[in-house]
């Protein structure tokens, strides 16, 4: 699930960002890779780095479905949890020290985050069924970590990567708690008679 979710976002971006970024002789490549330097082997990339995953409690519905059975019998079904799935997205030119392209990069995926609230469904990887569409997409928000800081500090203990300039998303997918319903029989509505 998480894998398709991934897929969904490399799709957005592939379909979304200028031609002309960095030049329309570059390709730009789409990674989700731990942001350290030398973790990203093609560039210049852009890098989705998920690093947490909620519940979004707000979201949380105690609702049961029923879906009535040929058999007279009703299938219960308990709703699909909602999880928020956090990116930090960082760029990543050819030349390390090629500011400016970072942040032209980084400049056009945030206005793609921009445009899109909630992916539409036309942007969604062939594998990722069963989501309550359209997803929602949340930019530009404070991330969960309580200290950039510390983070790049950890990224630093491998070969000596520098803070990056970071952007945030959160995409709200739907997680299915139950393969299989429970089934119930339905009080007070009998099968139709034969005749």
């Amino acid at each position: 699930m998480l894998d398709a979710l991934d897929s969904t976002l490399e799709l957005l971006l592939k379909r979304e960002l200028p031609p002309d970024v960095p030049s329309t002789d570059t390709e730009v490549f789409i990674s989700f890779d731990t942001p350290y330097q030398g973790a990203i082997k093609r560039k210049p990339a852009i890098n989705f780095f998920l690093y947490d995953v909620q519940e979004n409690l707000e979201l949380r519905n105690s609702t049961w479905s029923v879906e009535r059975q040929s058999s007279g019998k009703a299938m219960k079904k308990r709703p699909p949890a909602r999880v928020d799935c956090s990116y930090l997205i960082t760029a990543w030119p050819q030349n390390e020290d090629d500011i400016q392209t970072e942040h032209q990069l980084l400049g056009a995926v945030m206005k793609v985050l921009l445009r899109y609230r909630k992916l539409p469904e036309t942007f969604l990887a062939n594998n990722f069924e069963g989501q309550e569409l359209p997803l929602r997409l949340t930019s530009l928000r404070p991330s969960n970590l309580q200290s950039f800081g510390e983070f790049w500090q950890a990224m630093g203990g491998k070969e000596g990567t520098r803070p990056k300039v970071v952007l945030h998303c959160t995409v709200t997918i739907s997680v299915p708690v139950d393969e299989a319903g429970e089934e119930a029989g339905l009080v007070g509505i009998s099968p139709p008679r034969s005749q």
